[in-house]
């Protein structure tokens, strides 16, 4: 397993300088939101991936892909009964696929809570259904470039859709491409009943990325989760992807955050 962190750590930060100090706490990629590097994602281009990657590079750093991808601007949604508005959102998410793929990324983590609620008048099953047929128009435009979205279950405090892996896997399974998969994060994964290294297993066919972190919004060891059961899990699974840092509460600082996620997870590994 490699590592690797997520840029929004490093809050207003020019890239070059989030890439020097990844790489000197011995990140091997990074993750990155596209709300950070232009105000307008829709106006990323080409050149722009082409820049990021040759940084990334320069710095001995791969870029493994996307997060956080409905951000902006914010009126995208996918279980919408509003079809304008979900062609819309899947013309962006292809648009995204084609960056990532540009920058030599390989993975979408499709989590955006607020881009997927569902409404109580809403019928949940019709609402599940809409969003596949969104994800998939994505998906089919990601798979022609190597890319595969990583759908996201996240905590009921941040959405009301997909909130377990099962229910995330049973919504890939109806997107049914194989460029829609599952990725799986400890602090969503910690608001499930089953315990986390039984979702590990039971997801194994299915997730194909990884989230560090503690349902404190912190990073990998910096509250309650203990990881060795965890990266046995994974190593039970057989997973070689990332163990990809997403904080969520910056205030220790990007280099503390970064550093100590690292030695944490690292020890945890030896």
């Amino acid at each position: 397993m490699r590592f690797a962190i997520c840029n929004e750590t490093w809050p207003d930060t020019p890239f070059e300088k989030v890439c020097a100090d990844a790489a000197g706490a011995g990140y091997h990629a990074l993750e990155l939101a596209p709300f950070t590097l232009k105000d307008d994602p829709r106006q990323l281009t080409e050149a722009d991936a082409l820049r990021l990657s040759r940084i990334a590079s320069d710095h001995g750093l791969d870029i493994l892909g996307l997060h956080w991808l409905l951000t902006k601007p914010a009126w995208f949604h996918i279980t919408t009964p509003d079809a304008l508005l979900r062609r819309d959102t899947a013309a962006f998410g292809r648009h995204l696929a084609r960056f990532c793929a540009m920058t030599g990324g390989r993975i979408m983590v499709w989590g955006s809570p607020k881009a997927r609620n569902t409404l109580p008048e809403w019928q949940y099953d019709d609402a599940f259904q809409r969003a596949a047929d969104t994800v998939r128009l994505v998906a089919e435009e990601a798979g022609k470039h190597g890319v595969v979205i990583a759908m996201e279950p996240l905590g009921r405090k941040e959405t009301n859709f997909l909130n377990t892996a099962a229910e995330t896997i049973r919504f890939c399974q109806l997107v049914d491409h194989p460029a829609c998969r599952l990725h799986l994060d400890v602090k969503a994964m910690s608001d499930e009943a089953t315990p986390i290294p039984e979702i590990i297993r039971a997801s194994k066919d299915w997730f194909v990325h990884f989230h560090a972190n503690d349902p404190n919004l912190l990073g990998p060891g910096m509250g309650e989760v203990k990881y060795e059961p965890v990266i046995a899990a994974l190593r039970d699974t057989a997973y070689t992807g990332y163990l990809s840092v997403e904080v969520f509460d910056y205030s220790p600082g990007p280099a503390h955050i970064a550093r100590e996620s690292i030695r944490y997870l690292k020890q945890v590994l030896a």
